[in-house]
Protein backbone atom coordinates (compact mmCIF):
# COMPACT_ATOMS: atom_id res chain seq x y z
CA UNK A 1 0.00 0.00 0.00
CA UNK A 2 1.19 3.49 -0.88
CA UNK A 3 -0.43 6.29 1.10
CA UNK A 4 -0.32 9.72 -0.47
CA UNK A 5 -0.29 7.99 -3.86
CA UNK A 6 -1.60 11.06 -5.69
CA UNK A 7 1.23 13.22 -4.40
CA UNK A 8 4.66 14.02 -5.82
CA UNK A 9 6.79 11.21 -4.36
CA UNK A 10 3.86 8.82 -3.90
CA UNK A 11 2.82 8.87 -7.56
CA UNK A 12 6.38 8.24 -8.74
CA UNK A 13 6.78 5.44 -6.21
CA UNK A 14 3.51 3.75 -7.18
CA UNK A 15 4.47 3.82 -10.86
CA UNK A 16 7.94 2.40 -10.20
CA UNK A 17 6.47 -0.43 -8.11
CA UNK A 18 3.96 -1.25 -10.85
CA UNK A 19 6.72 -1.33 -13.46
CA UNK A 20 8.53 -3.86 -11.24
CA UNK A 21 5.45 -6.09 -11.26
CA UNK A 22 4.21 -5.25 -7.76
CA UNK A 23 0.52 -5.06 -6.90
CA UNK A 24 -0.16 -1.60 -5.47
CA UNK A 25 -3.09 -0.16 -3.55
CA UNK A 26 -2.81 3.60 -3.68
CA UNK A 27 -4.63 5.62 -1.01
CA UNK A 28 -5.13 9.37 -1.13
CA UNK A 29 -7.87 11.71 0.06
CA UNK A 30 -7.60 13.67 -3.20
CA UNK A 31 -10.00 12.31 -5.79
CA UNK A 32 -8.38 12.17 -9.25
CA UNK A 33 -11.85 12.50 -10.77
CA UNK A 34 -12.19 15.94 -9.18
CA UNK A 35 -8.59 17.07 -8.58
CA UNK A 36 -6.67 17.95 -11.73
CA UNK A 37 -3.25 17.76 -10.09
CA UNK A 38 -3.98 14.35 -8.57
CA UNK A 39 -5.20 13.11 -11.95
CA UNK A 40 -2.06 14.35 -13.70
CA UNK A 41 0.18 12.77 -11.06
CA UNK A 42 -1.57 9.41 -11.40
CA UNK A 43 -1.86 9.46 -15.20
CA UNK A 44 1.18 7.22 -15.70
CA UNK A 45 -0.28 4.55 -13.39
CA UNK A 46 -3.88 4.81 -14.54
CA UNK A 47 -4.99 1.61 -16.21
CA UNK A 48 -1.82 -0.34 -15.45
CA UNK A 49 -2.34 -3.92 -14.29
CA UNK A 50 -1.94 -4.34 -10.57
CA UNK A 51 -3.00 -0.85 -9.50
CA UNK A 52 -6.07 0.00 -7.43
CA UNK A 53 -6.73 3.56 -6.31
CA UNK A 54 -8.74 4.26 -3.17
CA UNK A 55 -9.98 7.79 -2.46
CA UNK A 56 -10.13 7.90 1.33
CA UNK A 57 -9.00 9.89 4.35
CA UNK A 58 -6.73 7.90 6.66
CA UNK A 59 -8.20 9.76 9.63
CA UNK A 60 -11.62 8.18 9.12
CA UNK A 61 -11.50 5.29 6.64
CA UNK A 62 -11.30 1.58 7.46
CA UNK A 63 -7.63 0.76 6.91
CA UNK A 64 -7.55 -2.94 7.85
CA UNK A 65 -9.35 -4.19 4.68
CA UNK A 66 -6.71 -2.48 2.53
CA UNK A 67 -3.92 -4.46 4.16
CA UNK A 68 -4.89 -8.06 3.44
CA UNK A 69 -1.72 -9.82 2.23
CA UNK A 70 0.23 -6.53 2.28
CA UNK A 71 3.98 -6.94 2.54
CA UNK A 72 4.84 -3.25 2.89
CA UNK A 73 3.11 0.03 3.69
CA UNK A 74 4.85 3.02 2.16
CA UNK A 75 3.40 5.79 4.32
CA UNK A 76 3.91 9.04 2.42
CA UNK A 77 0.57 10.73 3.13
CA UNK A 78 0.67 13.98 5.07
CA UNK A 79 0.65 17.75 4.83
CA UNK A 80 3.98 19.22 3.67
CA UNK A 81 5.39 22.73 3.85
CA UNK A 82 7.22 24.76 6.49
CA UNK A 83 5.66 28.20 5.99
CA UNK A 84 1.95 27.27 6.12
CA UNK A 85 2.47 25.27 9.31
CA UNK A 86 2.75 28.44 11.40
CA UNK A 87 -0.60 29.64 12.72
CA UNK A 88 -4.15 28.33 12.49
CA UNK A 89 -3.42 25.41 10.12
CA UNK A 90 -1.17 23.62 12.60
CA UNK A 91 -4.08 21.44 13.73
CA UNK A 92 -4.34 20.11 10.17
CA UNK A 93 -0.68 19.12 10.30
CA UNK A 94 -1.20 17.33 13.60
CA UNK A 95 -4.24 15.49 12.26
CA UNK A 96 -2.64 14.39 8.98
CA UNK A 97 0.96 13.83 10.04
CA UNK A 98 0.47 12.39 13.54
CA UNK A 99 -3.07 11.20 14.19
CA UNK A 100 -3.47 9.53 10.78
CA UNK A 101 -0.08 7.88 11.25
CA UNK A 102 -1.24 6.46 14.58
CA UNK A 103 -4.20 4.84 12.77
CA UNK A 104 -1.90 3.43 10.07
CA UNK A 105 0.44 1.89 12.64
CA UNK A 106 -2.45 0.47 14.65
CA UNK A 107 -3.82 -1.17 11.50
CA UNK A 108 -0.40 -2.42 10.42
CA UNK A 109 0.06 -4.07 13.81
CA UNK A 110 -3.38 -5.71 13.78
CA UNK A 111 -2.91 -6.97 10.21
CA UNK A 112 0.67 -8.09 10.93
CA UNK A 113 2.21 -6.16 8.03
CA UNK A 114 5.94 -6.93 8.12
CA UNK A 115 7.29 -3.50 7.15
CA UNK A 116 6.28 0.17 7.22
CA UNK A 117 8.45 2.68 5.36
CA UNK A 118 7.53 6.15 6.61
CA UNK A 119 8.44 9.45 4.96
CA UNK A 120 10.23 11.78 7.34
CA UNK A 121 12.13 14.96 6.48
CA UNK A 122 15.54 16.59 6.78
CA UNK A 123 13.69 19.45 8.48
CA UNK A 124 13.75 17.49 11.75
CA UNK A 125 17.46 18.35 12.11
CA UNK A 126 16.76 22.09 12.28
CA UNK A 127 19.69 24.55 12.32
CA UNK A 128 23.06 22.85 11.82
CA UNK A 129 26.69 23.89 11.81
CA UNK A 130 26.81 23.39 8.04
CA UNK A 131 28.38 19.96 8.15
CA UNK A 132 26.58 16.80 7.01
CA UNK A 133 23.75 15.66 9.27
CA UNK A 134 23.98 12.10 10.53
CA UNK A 135 21.06 10.08 11.82
CA UNK A 136 22.40 10.14 15.39
CA UNK A 137 22.41 13.96 15.56
CA UNK A 138 20.08 15.47 18.13
CA UNK A 139 17.04 16.83 16.21
CA UNK A 140 16.12 20.51 16.67
CA UNK A 141 13.04 21.09 14.50
CA UNK A 142 12.62 24.80 13.71
CA UNK A 143 9.03 24.83 12.45
CA UNK A 144 5.67 23.33 13.43
CA UNK A 145 5.85 21.17 10.27
CA UNK A 146 9.22 19.77 11.33
CA UNK A 147 7.86 19.06 14.81
CA UNK A 148 5.06 16.94 13.32
CA UNK A 149 7.47 15.03 11.05
CA UNK A 150 9.72 14.22 13.99
CA UNK A 151 6.69 13.11 15.98
CA UNK A 152 5.51 10.99 13.04
CA UNK A 153 8.75 9.05 12.63
CA UNK A 154 9.20 8.60 16.37
CA UNK A 155 5.61 7.41 16.75
CA UNK A 156 6.18 4.73 14.10
CA UNK A 157 9.45 3.65 15.70
CA UNK A 158 7.80 3.52 19.14
CA UNK A 159 5.18 1.13 17.78
CA UNK A 160 7.87 -1.05 16.20
CA UNK A 161 9.81 -1.19 19.47
CA UNK A 162 6.94 -2.89 21.29
CA UNK A 163 7.66 -6.52 22.06
CA UNK A 164 4.27 -7.58 20.68
CA UNK A 165 4.49 -5.57 17.43
CA UNK A 166 5.08 -7.67 14.29
CA UNK A 167 5.76 -4.59 12.16
CA UNK A 168 9.26 -3.24 11.54
CA UNK A 169 9.75 0.43 10.60
CA UNK A 170 12.23 2.29 8.40
CA UNK A 171 12.01 6.08 8.59
CA UNK A 172 13.49 7.94 5.62
CA UNK A 173 14.60 11.51 6.13
CA UNK A 174 14.28 12.97 2.63
CA UNK A 175 16.43 15.95 1.69
CA UNK A 176 14.76 18.41 -0.76
CA UNK A 177 13.33 16.04 -3.34
CA UNK A 178 12.78 17.65 -6.77
CA UNK A 179 11.88 16.62 -10.30
CA UNK A 180 8.81 16.28 -12.54
CA UNK A 181 5.51 16.73 -10.68
CA UNK A 182 7.17 18.56 -7.79
CA UNK A 183 4.80 20.76 -5.77
CA UNK A 184 4.45 24.26 -7.29
CA UNK A 185 5.48 25.95 -4.02
CA UNK A 186 8.88 24.23 -3.97
CA UNK A 187 11.92 26.27 -4.96
CA UNK A 188 13.15 24.26 -7.95
CA UNK A 189 9.68 24.33 -9.51
CA UNK A 190 9.33 28.06 -8.91
CA UNK A 191 12.76 28.83 -10.38
CA UNK A 192 12.16 26.81 -13.52
CA UNK A 193 8.67 28.23 -13.98
CA UNK A 194 10.06 31.76 -13.69
CA UNK A 195 12.77 30.93 -16.22
CA UNK A 196 10.30 29.44 -18.69
CA UNK A 197 7.53 32.04 -18.38
CA UNK A 198 9.48 35.21 -17.62
CA UNK A 199 7.46 35.73 -14.44
CA UNK A 200 9.39 37.20 -11.48
CA UNK A 201 10.81 34.84 -8.86
CA UNK A 202 10.27 35.51 -5.18
CA UNK A 203 13.51 34.78 -3.33
CA UNK A 204 13.18 34.58 0.44
CA UNK A 205 16.50 35.60 1.98
CA UNK A 206 19.79 36.33 0.22
CA UNK A 207 19.95 33.07 -1.77
CA UNK A 208 23.00 31.73 0.05
CA UNK A 209 20.90 29.09 1.81
CA UNK A 210 22.15 25.65 0.82
CA UNK A 211 20.13 22.49 0.27
CA UNK A 212 20.98 18.86 -0.47
CA UNK A 213 18.90 18.32 -3.61
CA UNK A 214 17.66 14.78 -4.29
CA UNK A 215 16.22 13.83 -7.68
CA UNK A 216 12.89 12.04 -7.55
CA UNK A 217 14.11 8.83 -9.23
CA UNK A 218 16.89 8.54 -6.65
CA UNK A 219 14.42 9.14 -3.80
CA UNK A 220 12.12 6.43 -5.17
CA UNK A 221 15.01 3.97 -5.50
CA UNK A 222 15.95 4.53 -1.85
CA UNK A 223 12.32 4.14 -0.79
CA UNK A 224 11.93 0.80 -2.55
CA UNK A 225 15.28 -0.37 -1.15
CA UNK A 226 13.97 0.45 2.35
CA UNK A 227 11.33 -2.25 1.92
CA UNK A 228 14.14 -4.83 1.90
CA UNK A 229 16.41 -3.27 4.53
CA UNK A 230 17.48 -5.35 7.54
CA UNK A 231 15.23 -5.45 10.60
CA UNK A 232 15.81 -2.59 13.05
CA UNK A 233 17.32 -0.37 10.35
CA UNK A 234 15.48 2.60 11.90
CA UNK A 235 16.27 6.08 10.53
CA UNK A 236 18.07 6.65 7.22
CA UNK A 237 19.00 9.89 5.45
CA UNK A 238 18.09 10.13 1.77
CA UNK A 239 20.21 12.96 0.36
CA UNK A 240 21.09 13.39 -3.29
CA UNK A 241 24.63 14.68 -2.81
CA UNK A 242 23.92 17.77 -4.96
CA UNK A 243 24.54 20.37 -2.28
CA UNK A 244 23.99 23.81 -3.78
CA UNK A 245 22.89 27.31 -2.83
CA UNK A 246 19.63 28.76 -4.07
CA UNK A 247 21.65 31.21 -6.17
CA UNK A 248 23.40 28.28 -7.85
CA UNK A 249 19.99 26.73 -8.62
CA UNK A 250 18.94 30.02 -10.21
CA UNK A 251 22.09 30.04 -12.35
CA UNK A 252 21.44 26.49 -13.55
CA UNK A 253 17.91 27.48 -14.54
CA UNK A 254 19.27 30.47 -16.45
CA UNK A 255 21.71 28.25 -18.34
CA UNK A 256 18.99 25.73 -19.22
CA UNK A 257 16.60 28.34 -20.59
CA UNK A 258 19.14 30.80 -21.93
CA UNK A 259 17.79 33.99 -20.39
CA UNK A 260 17.88 35.97 -17.17
CA UNK A 261 15.40 35.65 -14.32
CA UNK A 262 13.80 38.66 -12.65
CA UNK A 263 14.17 38.27 -8.89
CA UNK A 264 12.15 39.91 -6.11
CA UNK A 265 14.07 39.54 -2.85
CA UNK A 266 12.00 39.26 0.33
CA UNK A 267 12.78 38.59 3.98
CA UNK A 268 13.72 35.04 4.98
CA UNK A 269 10.79 33.05 6.34
CA UNK A 270 10.49 31.61 9.83
CA UNK A 271 11.57 27.98 9.98
CA UNK A 272 13.81 28.10 6.89
CA UNK A 273 17.23 26.90 8.05
CA UNK A 274 20.44 28.10 6.43
CA UNK A 275 21.83 24.72 5.39
CA UNK A 276 20.73 21.13 4.95
CA UNK A 277 23.29 18.51 4.00
CA UNK A 278 23.03 14.76 4.33
CA UNK A 279 25.59 12.24 5.40
CA UNK A 280 24.40 9.37 3.20
CA UNK A 281 26.84 6.75 4.45
CA UNK A 282 24.13 4.82 6.26
CA UNK A 283 21.90 4.75 3.16
CA UNK A 284 24.79 3.24 1.24
CA UNK A 285 25.56 0.69 3.95
CA UNK A 286 22.06 -0.54 4.86
CA UNK A 287 20.09 0.19 1.67
CA UNK A 288 22.84 -0.37 -0.87
CA UNK A 289 21.82 3.02 -2.28
CA UNK A 290 23.60 5.97 -3.74
CA UNK A 291 22.27 8.86 -5.86
CA UNK A 292 22.84 8.80 -9.60
CA UNK A 293 21.36 12.07 -10.93
CA UNK A 294 23.19 15.38 -10.50
CA UNK A 295 21.40 18.69 -10.06
CA UNK A 296 21.98 20.00 -13.58
CA UNK A 297 20.58 16.89 -15.28
CA UNK A 298 17.76 16.59 -12.79
CA UNK A 299 16.69 20.19 -13.35
CA UNK A 300 16.84 19.65 -17.11
CA UNK A 301 14.44 16.72 -16.79
CA UNK A 302 12.12 18.76 -14.57
CA UNK A 303 12.19 21.66 -17.03
CA UNK A 304 11.30 19.37 -19.93
CA UNK A 305 8.34 18.02 -17.94
CA UNK A 306 7.17 21.55 -17.15
CA UNK A 307 6.94 22.37 -20.84
CA UNK A 308 4.67 19.42 -21.64
CA UNK A 309 1.04 20.43 -22.42
CA UNK A 310 -0.49 18.02 -19.87
CA UNK A 311 1.79 19.34 -17.13
CA UNK A 312 0.97 22.98 -17.95
CA UNK A 313 -2.75 22.21 -17.84
CA UNK A 314 -2.48 20.60 -14.41
CA UNK A 315 -0.39 23.47 -13.07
Amino acid sequence: MVTGAAGFIGSHLAHALLQAGTTVIGVDRRDPAADQTAAANLAASHGLAGYMHITADLLTCAIDPLLFDADVIFHLAGIPGVRPSWGPHFSDYVASNILATQRVMDAATRMRVPRVVVASSSSVYGPTSGGPSVESDHPRPASPYAVTKLAEEQLCLAHAARADCPTDVVALRYFTVYGPRQRPDMFTHRVLRAAITGEPLRLYGDGHQRRDFTYIDDAVAATIAAAFAPTDTGIVNVGGGSNASLLEVINIAKSLVGRDIQIHVEHARNGDVLTTRANSGRAHDVLGWQPTVDLHNGMRAQMQALTQPAYRAAA
